[in-house]
């Protein structure tokens, strides 16, 4: 079988096809395949697919409402989807299925926009449900919505570059010369090839008067006139004004978005009527049932979607006894009823893709639209200069009608008779066309009389036209004139409210979780034990691993929070329901793993804080104690390590939790011990203060630890107590020493 497998490569190396085949292959570098095949294609999909422009709009929206505009549907009734997808086949080649999700995304029905610019009839789908689908193109009707005015306002006035479609057959507009800053009012997402699109809508009045009032004064704080985004599918922002003025400077950000709901008493039910723009009532109820499945959550007795042509509405049947708030807090942190939305406000401007705050959004829209208002004055102006200037040649003709129909008569051919105008009446040829061209029954003084009359509104026209050009001012006052007659035109009132989130309840893991007693238990290497009361009394040998021992016990409940000091001069908080129950003899959780420390630093001592209304004390290995409230590693946020937490000077050897005064033993190295009373030592209110002296050290010994004078072996307590501090303390009798040495327990 090898032998035959040998002859078989052999018989491929000699045949002659495969070697050409094989001489024809070019190596080429990975690098120039790159830049060759794969970085056009990444601009294509930045530049042309992806990324929305100034105006709002990606390539495939401003083909699609292009061609709805030529079709004359902005003033015309509604045709058939299909039809319009056919025609933008022109401008858009993708693919009929594309260019209608396009529309679908675009229309009042689907409701993914404030300020939708599909005025559609029949079935599209919503944007807030996953499986209601939209009919297929053949039965529904669209044209465009009368906002559209807005869009396409004076195109026709070369206020826009147009460009060639993808064939050469056509000509399709660059970008539409929106009279409003569409690109803040139209949500948008966009992923390209290395970077993406996130831009959340606005209100329509509220993006206008932020506008005007920005135009006027650049230094304008945007947010007393656009405090916050507005979703179509309305909902709650918790807002937060540091994050929302981040987002509005940087572009970049995120912010929460909660449902509405209502509490129905008399049928004991709940009903969510709007939702976060960003998720859907499918992934909602999905989550929901799964988290009753596991037990989460237990107050529930039904959940179904209710929505009707009303509207969105999901209702919840609850259990008796149920708290409306609670649950609602509850599903808020466990379910899509409240979502973050991520901001990424990345636009192209002149082809290049740029991530702006909303102020420079702002002025790039103001630039453009200036320039979009004077390419309108400039076209208008160019447009009155050339008929008045036929109405200076039709003024000559009034001085003598006789001469000129003399002249048209005594012409022999039609190809002279411009000329011979010309030559009569020092006219230019564009003058003695016009002239030419006017009807034998126009050829009376009242008729020329009524066209000379527009020669002195056109030439004031001009003038007013030319100072618009002159003065920066007046095109603003255009632009603002335009946005106000906007508001006016189109009101569109916000449908997201905004609750501060400091004023709202946030639901914890805490409060889910149940109290009773528990028993921990930490060794000498950081294994960590939960045991209940119960589980205790069962079996209440612990077990170690292999050289190590009890370091420390307390009774605490389920709920409470630890501290839980380190060699490294820090303190990590922790919660006791967090850790899970265990039996005594398991080796428990190994403390530095589980709270992910730095690599070698290891557990001295744990502190159940209280109320942080008590204190604790100090021991470092120099003799020296110190005596702090349990205050100063209180955090009002959720921060789960703490540095600097006490000082450097001097390795912490024991930390006793202080609730009152008491007397405390303290032994050294050198096998010497002391007694003193704690109200010795003045509370400090600093972490890292060093402390007091306590135990007087020769230079070769250290203090090793100190605890409670109870729960030493300690019989003559009077031989080691002293009045003051420091003190050497005396040398430890064997019957004080106990049967071991005095160990932290």
């Amino acid at each position: 079988m090898a032998k035959k497998k040998a002859a078989n490569e052999n018989k491929k190396s000699n045949n002659p096809n495969l070697i050409g085949l094989r001489a024809e292959v070019n190596e080429q570098p990975i690098t120039e395949t790159l830049e060759q095949n794969y970085m056009p294609y990444a601009m294509s999909v930045i530049v042309s697919r992806a990324i929305p422009e100034i105006d709002g709009f990606k390539p495939s929206h401003r083909k699609l409402l292009y061609t709805m505009y030529k079709m004359n549907l902005l003033n015309g009734p509604r045709t058939k989807s299909a039809n319009i997808v056919g025609q933008t086949m022109r401008l858009n080649p993708h693919g009929d299925a594309a260019i209608y999700e396009t529309m679908v995304r675009l229309s009042k029905g689907y409701e993914a926009l404030l300020t939708p610019f599909v005025d559609s009839k029949g079935n599209f789908g919503k944007v807030y449900s996953r499986d209601m689908a939209y009919a297929a193109s053949r039965y529904t009707e669209a044209k465009l919505s009368p906002i559209c005015n807005e869009l396409f306002r004076d195109i026709d006035k070369d206020t826009v570059d147009f460009a060639d479609n993808y064939d050469g057959t056509a000509k399709e507009p660059v970008l539409l010369p929106t009279t409003f800053p569409n690109v803040l009012v139209s949500a948008n997402t966009g992923i390209a090839v290395g970077m993406s699109s996130q831009m959340c809508g606005f209100n329509l009045k509220e993006v206008c008067e932020t506008a005007i009032a920005f135009i006027d004064d650049p230094d304008h704080d945007i947010m007393s006139t656009m405090p916050a985004p507005d979703f179509p599918t309305g909902g709650e922002i918790l807002y937060d004004v540091g994050e929302m003025r981040e987002i509005y400077r940087s572009g970049r950000g995120s912010f929460k978005v909660r449902a509405r709901w209502r509490y129905i008493k008399s049928e004991n039910l709940i009903e969510v009527y709007e939702i976060p723009y960003s998720t859907t009532a499918e992934a909602i109820m999905d989550r929901v049932a799964d988290l009753i499945k596991s037990g989460k959550i237990k107050e529930i007795s039904d959940m179904r979607d209710e929505t009707d042509l009303s509207g969105l509405k999901l209702t919840i049947d609850l259990k008796r006894g149920t708290d409306p708030e609670k649950l609602m807090q509850k599903l808020f942190h466990m379910t899509p009823l409240q979502d973050s939305f991520s901001c990424n406000f990345n636009i192209l401007i002149a082809g290049y893709p740029r991530v702006m705050g909303v102020p420079e959004i702002l002025s790039e829209w103001i630039a453009w639209r200036t320039e979009c208002v004077r390419r309108r004055v400039f076209f208008d102006l160019n447009r009155k200069k050339e008929k008045l200037h036929l109405l200076y040649g039709l003024k000559k003709i009034l001085l003598d009608i006789d001469k000129a129909i003399a002249i048209i008569r005594g012409t022999e051919t039609e190809a002279e008779v411009v000329p011979n105008l010309m030559i009569g009446f020092g006219i230019d040829q564009v003058q003695a066309e016009y002239v030419a061209e006017i009807k034998l029954r126009n050829i009376n003084r009242e008729y020329i009389l009524k066209r000379l009359e527009e020669t002195e509104e056109l030439e004031k026209d001009i003038e007013d036209l030319e100072n618009i050009l002159k003065s920066r001012q007046r095109v603003k006052t255009i632009i603002k004139d335009e946005l106000r007659q906007v508001i006016k035109k189109y009101p569109v009132p916000r449908k997201t409210g905004i609750v501060h989130a400091d004023e709202v309840e946030e639901y914890t893991e805490e409060e889910a979780a149940e109290d009773y007693p528990v028993h921990l238990f930490l060794s000498r290497e950081g294994y960590f034990k939960k045991i209940t009361p119960t589980s205790l009394r069962m079996s209440a040998e612990q077990k170690y691993k292999e050289n190590d021992g009890l370091h420390q016990h307390m009774e605490a409940q389920n709920k409470d929070e630890l501290l839980i000091f380190t060699d490294r001069q820090q303190v990590y908080k922790a919660r006791i329901w967090e850790f899970e129950d265990t039996k005594a003899s398991a080796l428990g959780i190994y403390l530095p793993s589980r709270l992910d420390m730095d690599e070698g630093e290891s557990v001295i001592a744990i502190v159940n804080p209280g109320d942080y209304s008590k204190e604790i004390l100090l021991f470092y290995e120099n003799g020296k104690a110190a005596r702090l409230p349990l205050s100063v590693y209180a955090t009002k946020t959720n921060r789960r390590r703490l540095t600097g937490a006490y000082s450097d000077k001097s390795p912490l050897k024991s930390v006793i939790f202080l609730d009152g005064d008491m007397e405390v033993a303290v032994r050294s190295t050198e096998g010497r011990a002391l007694i003193f009373n704690t109200a010795l030592l003045a509370p400090k209110a600093s972490r890292t203060v060093q402390g007091v002296g306590v135990m007087n050290l020769k230079k070769k010994y250290k203090l090793e630890e100190a605890k409670p004078v109870e729960e030493t072996p300690i019989k003559n307590l009077s031989r080691y107590r002293v009045r003051s501090i420091p003190a050497a303390g005396a040398l430890l009798k064997e019957k004080d020493r106990g049967e071991e040495q005095m160990t932290l327990v």
